[in-house]
């Protein structure tokens, strides 16, 4: 027992701090271990890095060492809980970026709270011990000689160099697949997944200050050859100019994932007023959200530029001052339409205020546009039936023809609802977030409704074309289990997948060709779809989707997202295996899905060249040609 007592107190905070980082990285996380060497990997990773970090306190004086420990304790605790929480709600884990969206947790509000469950009282447990250690100096905190400062060094720096040498036989290149978080903080840690993020980004935002167009002549080429390609394509349902002259309304469906469409819950249909909508509608129930951290705002920038969202950041926020050719703008310029965005929330959060400018809006009717009261909320803000009475209201005194894009609240994480306002009971199981997101998907859908019909009350139905997409997925694969139990079926990162389509419908009054369409497409082809329904040719463009209505057999074959999965037509990949995507079985074939994965990585690093290097600024969309920096600077 004395000789136990000899161990410093660095050593002990290390050893508990890594306890509770291994605890979190293996119960708390959902992370998927497909062998015992990733086990040990992830083991090792927990504590040699805590141990290297708090060995760092020996090269100080008692006092300081001593608040040393103290500080270290509280930054990895809070650390691992920021990331905990963010996870509960994201699947996914913070990036520095995401740091400067700090100004959205204000409208968070009871999400915050509902992420904390009672059994993360554990994870501050060591540090009440580590402070009562400290006080009562139960473990010796002494100056060390400097002999055996080095020796903790080495030691400290041997176990960080077996982590990546054991990380790198798991995963070779493993820093080259940065989109992957999930295996970056399998292999790596957390704590190395954030100096490695720190560094990433800081390279990323030198690339506008270097950039010269020159990096835009390979791109050029490739969307030209692989993308616009598809623009003389057949097209298997042609609705080209169907759409000139006519309104365009877009609902964002806020959470809205296809598998809610045409189901039942308690015997009831768990979305009825769009299960009749579709029957009279293109409805497409093979179409992908795309987005990443930034979410809802990843979404919108998706559909108006048909470009990716960034893999660590939301552009909303870090390159909202880039020059873009976004879809108001274009349809401003080439048909006089103009764009109005309808959103009950602030107008700063997702920077939409800024961002809206850039992408060419002519105005953004946000929460000061609305009249309620508190009582008049639901979960983030106004409820989805007050918000759409109110918005056509605004919008029946807009000059036509317009674009409008609805976005709604209700829907939303996590998904909290009055019972006096709930039409259908909550499910049951072990998952609160599931219960209660059928319940608000309802209540949405029910606001859809009443929106169409007041359309027609006030006269604007007729000459509108209605689009309605969900934005992104509603509930993190943290609840695979309990959704897993509701669909009849186990969540494999196959089925993970295809849980990530959601709803995509566009109803055209009077127009009687209506069918489900099966074809793969995402939201980086909503762009070119509405450009072709409006009759907009555009000879010079840069985007890397195409026209959702062209025949399957001229478009792209595959579907990217930023995580590394990819939907092919034939194969998926996911979590580092290749499946048959019509078995949804892994394929023996390793090499299945390397053409898929290829094409996809380029288009990514491609669309990634285009934002952090601002390079449309250097783009002349009348004439095709890439403008030299000189050039730029002299215009």
């Amino acid at each position: 027992m004395e000789r136990f007592r000899r161990i410093p107190l660095f050593i002990i905070a290390s050893l508990l701090v890594g306890l509770k980082t291994y605890l979190v990285y293996r119960f708390y996380f959902n992370l998927s271990f497909e062998s015992v060497f990733q086990e040990i990997i992830i083991f090792i990773n927990a504590f040699a890095f805590s141990f290297f970090v708090f060995s760092i306190g020996v090269w100080f004086k008692k006092k300081r060492q001593k608040k040393f420990i103290y500080i270290t304790t509280i930054a990895m605790t809070f650390i691992l809980i920021a990331n905990l929480m963010y996870y509960r709600n994201f699947t996914d884990f913070i990036t520095l970026p995401t740091l400067m969206q700090v100004n959205n947790a204000g409208d968070l509000g009871g999400s915050i709270l509902s992420l904390f469950h009672f059994e993360d009282i554990i994870l501050i447990l060591d540090v009440a011990l580590i402070f009562y250690l400290g006080k009562r100096e139960i473990f010796p905190i002494q100056p060390f000689s400097t002999l055996f400062k080095r020796r903790i060094l080495a030691v400290a720096f041997s176990f960080l160099a077996l982590n990546m040498v054991l990380a790198e036989l798991e995963r070779p290149m493993l820093f080259k697949r940065g989109f992957d978080r999930e295996y970056l903080v399998k292999n790596v840690g957390l704590y190395t997944f954030h100096g490695y993020d720190a560094f990433i980004t800081a390279t990323m935002q030198s690339k506008r200050i270097f950039a010269d167009g020159s990096e835009f002549n390979e791109i050029e080429e490739y969307v030209k050859d692989s993308v616009e390609e598809s623009q003389n394509a057949e097209q298997s349902i042609d609705l080209e100019g169907i759409a000139e002259g006519k309104n365009i309304v877009y609902i964002a469906f806020e959470s809205a994932q296809e598998f809610v469409i045409n189901r039942e819950l308690h015997g009831e249909e768990i979305t009825p007023f769009l299960n009749e909508l579709i029957e009279d509608s293109y409805y497409f129930d093979n179409y992908y959200h795309q987005t990443a951290l930034g979410k809802t705002s990843d979404h919108e920038f998706l559909m108006d530029n048909s470009l990716y969202p960034l893999p660590n950041s939301a552009a909303f926020f870090t390159h909202s001052q880039n020059e873009y050719y976004a879809l108001p703008e274009i349809i401003k310029e080439q048909k006089g339409y103009n764009s109005y965005v309808f959103h009950a929330n602030n107008a700063s959060f997702w920077n939409r205020n800024v961002m809206y400018e850039s992408l060419g809006y002519d105005e953004f009717f946000d929460v000061e546009s609305y009249d309620f009261t508190k009582e008049d909320t639901i979960g983030w803000g106004l409820n989805d039936k007050m918000y759409f009475e109110q918005s056509v209201d605004i919008l029946k005194e807009q000059e036509d023809p317009f674009y409008a894009k609805f976005i709604t609240l209700t829907n939303h994480f996590p998904f909290d609802i009055p019972e006096e306002e709930a039409s259908l009971d909550p499910y049951e199981s072990d998952s609160v977030t599931l219960n209660q997101y059928f319940q608000t998907v309802r209540y949405t859908d029910e606001a859809i409704e009443d929106f169409m019909n007041k359309m027609k009350e006030e006269g604007l139905y007729e000459d509108t074309i209605f689009i309605i997409g969900g934005d992104h997925y509603g509930v993190p694969s943290y609840h695979n289990e309990a959704l897993g139990e509701y669909l009849g079926k186990e969540i494999t990162p196959f089925e993970d997948v295809k849980l990530q389509k959601v709803p995509f419908i566009i109803h055209i009054p009077g127009h009687e060709d209506d069918r489900t369409i099966s074809t793969l497409a995402g939201q980086i082809d909503y762009k070119p779809t509405i450009l072709n329904m409006l009759g907009i040719e555009l000879e010079e463009d840069i985007r890397f989707g195409s026209n959702i209505f062209d025949k399957p057999s001229d478009r792209k074959d595959f579907i990217a997202f930023r995580d590394g999965r990819v939907v092919g037509k034939d194969y998926v990949y996911a979590s580092g295996v290749c499946y048959d995507n019509e078995t949804g079985e892994p394929v023996e074939e390793e090499t299945a899905c390397e053409d898929i994965r290829e094409q996809a990585t380029k288009e990514l690093n491609y669309s990634d060249e285009i934002i952090y290097g601002d390079l449309l600024r250097f783009y002349d969309f009348e004439s095709g040609e890439v403008i030299e920096a000189e050039e730029e600077q002299d215009e």
